[in-house]
């Protein structure tokens, strides 16, 4: 009990790895110029009920400022002032297709207020704060409620009410290497899946987490390869196979923050090196074997008992 406890993964987690930083974002950007006054900008503020803008010229974003920026410059009696002397220049950014769980990161390991978002053509298309993220999440759980209500009752016995000596069902699944677009759609319809099931929330979620890691690894550092699940009374058993250039250390790619991501996938969001570390915890057994230029097996089993 003390196990399955530890491993724990709660909803609002998992929600992290479903859905993505768009389906969180505000759409209509109000902005700045550089050329603003200080003083214009905290009006800006005030007829919009809202605490920071980025900073935009021409139709580039150039920065991002915030009523901290027009509160010390009030202080110093600066509100004359130009945006651009007091705007953070070269914000840090999330990008739109990035999956909400690195935003979640992003606010509690640098306390801002607000990221900017933009699109992979570095075009502005969004802003998110937390207040957007707690209520994406809430809509979707409203979402998830109701359709846990449909489907609570069409396969909830389904183990109950086949007659074998041993029963499993098996489901697999295609991953493209190099596709961050098409990354987690894998995990997603596998926990749609357990869900439609009838299986237990907790462990559907932590399927859900661990799959989605596994992928975003065989999407980013392997050649491809597939997704194999098998669903027993008492187990979820899941492999991981994939073709390409291995792990040459299993140990070393264990350690939390070790991440050998090209520079493609770091600016794009991705390859912070918690992957494998979140595997782990999030599941009972985990087997991992690689031979360098051959490619890695990855097998986890989740207990549903």
């Amino acid at each position: 009990m003390e196990q399955r406890t530890a491993k724990e993964v709660s909803k609002l987690q998992a929600l992290a790895y479903e859905l993505g930083v768009e389906q969180a974002m505000t759409r209509d950007v109000i902005t700045v110029s550089p050329g603003s006054t200080m003083a214009e900008f905290g009006e800006v503020l005030r007829a919009n009920r809202i605490s920071g803008t980025p900073v935009v010229e021409q139709g580039r974003m150039v920065g991002i400022i915030s009523i901290e920026n027009l509160i010390k410059a009030m202080a110093a009696a600066e509100t004359d002032v130009a945006v651009r002397e007091k705007m953070t220049a070269e914000p840090v950014t999330l990008y739109s297709d990035e999956p909400l769980v690195h935003a979640v990161s992003k606010f509690s390991k640098l306390r801002f207020g607000r990221f900017p978002v933009i699109n992979r053509e570095e075009d502005l298309v969004g802003i998110i704060t937390q207040g957007d993220i707690a209520r994406a999440m809430l809509k979707r759980l409203e979402v998830d409620y109701h359709e846990e209500e449909l489907h609570r009752y069409r396969a909830s016995h389904i183990f109950e009410d086949i007659v074998a000596d041993q029963i499993a069902l098996v489901f697999g699944y295609f991953v493209t290497a190099g596709d961050i677009s098409q990354a987690g759609e894998a995990s997603s319809g596998l926990r749609k899946t357990l869900s439609r099931l009838g299986l237990h929330p907790q462990v559907i979620r932590r399927v859900a987490v661990a799959t989605y890691e596994a992928e975003m690894n065989m999407v980013i550092f392997s050649d491809g390869g597939e997704i194999i699940a098998e669903v027993r009374p008492d187990r979820i058993r899941i492999e991981f196979l994939d073709k390409g250039p291995g792990i040459p250390d299993i140990e070393q790619a264990m350690k939390p923050g070790f991440s050998t991501a090209p520079s493609w996938v770091r600016e794009m969001g991705f390859g912070a090196g918690m992957g494998l570390p979140n595997i782990k915890n999030c599941t009972d057994e985990m087997k991992l074997e690689s031979k360098v230029g051959v490619g890695t097996h990855l097998e986890i089993v989740i207990h549903t008992q």
